[in-house]
């Protein structure tokens, strides 16, 4: 409903105050001077709007890339007559040109910006001030509910070239351990009943007077379970990466790169939430997986992460490679991986530490430093003792040296 503004009631109290005294005093002039205002207001109040305005978000992405541009608009419909504020609020997550627009509606005014750092951030609540009669009335303030934009993780350049530790699928490119029909020689042995002719390696048959045939290898796709470490965030202030970027862009870089070859991915959290995405591949799991980082969020200053819950949402399976991606802020990441090596499981750790990044500064911050330091490289040692390969991200390469030790470690007999 349309109300007076204070231009209005101002315009009102000055026109019969100065009749009442032109009355009172008999003064003509006084008179006068309350003409063009009389007038002024009668005028501009005879363009009155009929209608109540109305206004609408609508978001051109619901998900766009890490740094890239986002697109939003707000439609205003209203009489010809008025004029129109239009006021988005910030986010910290999203850098946007302008923070008040004035049109005359009808109009649809355009909101632009660029996402400045993976995960869900809102664009809103937008807030649209109407005013008509030359100001002199106004329209309730409509408020807009934020819409959420999901900004996707950038993910950084990574490749191996190792193969993964029991790959027990259907079809892949890892070799199995178990010999069967496929490309990759693994030996040669005696003919048995059932064995195809065309594999009969005849310079050994012809040497030994007695039938052999190639052994083989078949190709298999493997199950990559990536265990996110969220229980603790620092760094970042400055500008650089924090600790949760450095995760969750390194997930991005190794789920592309599995889940590219044909392996089957999963993703689970290790954190308050306990989230977890099933396992899949493709193209189109892909984009699920990046828009499931975009929604990771650390634990709450001073929330208890786990409680009496178990550290993983359902544990993986046995033959499955757990790659856990932790920056070993928290002793509980380093029990965890601990668990999981007694269970004889093909484990890799990742270490997400950003490079120089410290705890605090006060007086004793060097001190401080140095010991928390040697703490967390005892702690590293002592993993690498129990068997958890631990090393860090450095982007491409950084697994190869410890994939082919957890690979010798899963060719051990139980």
């Amino acid at each position: 409903m349309w109300t007076s503004t204070a231009a209005l009631r101002r315009a009102v109290v000055l026109s019969v105050g100065l009749c009442l005294l032109a009355v009172t005093l008999g003064r003509v002039d006084l008179l006068v001077m309350a003409v063009p205002f009389v007038l002024g207001t009668a005028v501009s109040l005879r363009s009155r709007p009929a209608g109540s305005p109305r206004a609408a978000l609508h978001l051109a992405d619901a998900a766009v890339t890490e740094g890239g541009a986002v697109r939003a608009s707000v439609t205003v419909d209203a009489d010809r007559s008025t004029l129109c504020v239009v006021s988005p609020a910030v986010s910290p997550g999203l850098h946007q040109d302008v923070r008040h627009h004035v049109v005359a509606p009808p109009a649809e005014v355009a909101l632009t910006g660029t996402a400045r750092r993976w995960g869900v951030h809102p664009l809103g609540p937008v807030r649209v001030r109407v005013i008509a009669c030359d100001g002199l009335l106004e329209f309730p303030e409509l408020v807009l509910p934020a819409g959420n934009v999901r900004a996707l993780p950038v993910a950084e350049p990574f490749a191996s070239h190792v193969s993964v530790p029991r790959a027990d699928g259907m079809s892949g490119i890892h070799r199995s351990r178990r010999l069967g029909e496929g490309g990759e020689l693994a030996g040669v042995r005696p003919y048995r009943p059932g064995d195809r002719l065309r594999r009969i390696d005849w310079r050994t048959t012809l040497r030994t007077r007695e039938p052999y045939v190639n052994a083989t290898q078949p190709e298999r796709d493997a199950e990559i379970v990536l265990l996110l470490d969220v229980l603790h965030e620092a760094g970042g202030d400055d500008g650089t990466a924090s600790v949760l970027d450095v995760t969750v862009r390194a997930a991005a870089a190794i789920a592309e790169h599995y889940t590219r070859q044909g392996d089957r991915v999963s993703l689970a959290e290790f954190g308050p939430r306990l989230r977890r995405l099933r396992p899949g591949t493709g193209r189109r799991h892909h984009l699920a997986q990046l828009a499931w980082l975009a929604e990771i969020r650390p634990m709450p200053e001073g929330g208890d992460a786990l409680g009496d819950r178990p550290p993983i949402a359902g544990p993986p399976a046995s033959n499955a490679l757990v790659i856990m991606l932790t920056p070993l802020l928290d002793p509980r990441s380093a029990t965890v991986l601990a668990t999981l090596a007694r269970g004889r499981r093909p484990l890799v750790a990742v270490d997400t530490l950003p490079a120089g990044l410290r705890r605090a500064d006060t007086e004793w911050s060097d001190l401080a430093e140095r010991l928390w330091r040697l703490e967390r490289d005892n702690t590293i040692g002592r993993l690498r003792e129990a068997g958890v390969p631990v090393e860090a991200w450095r982007g491409p390469g950084s697994l190869d040296a410890v994939l082919r030790d957890a690979a010798r470690i899963a060719a051990v007999p139980r």
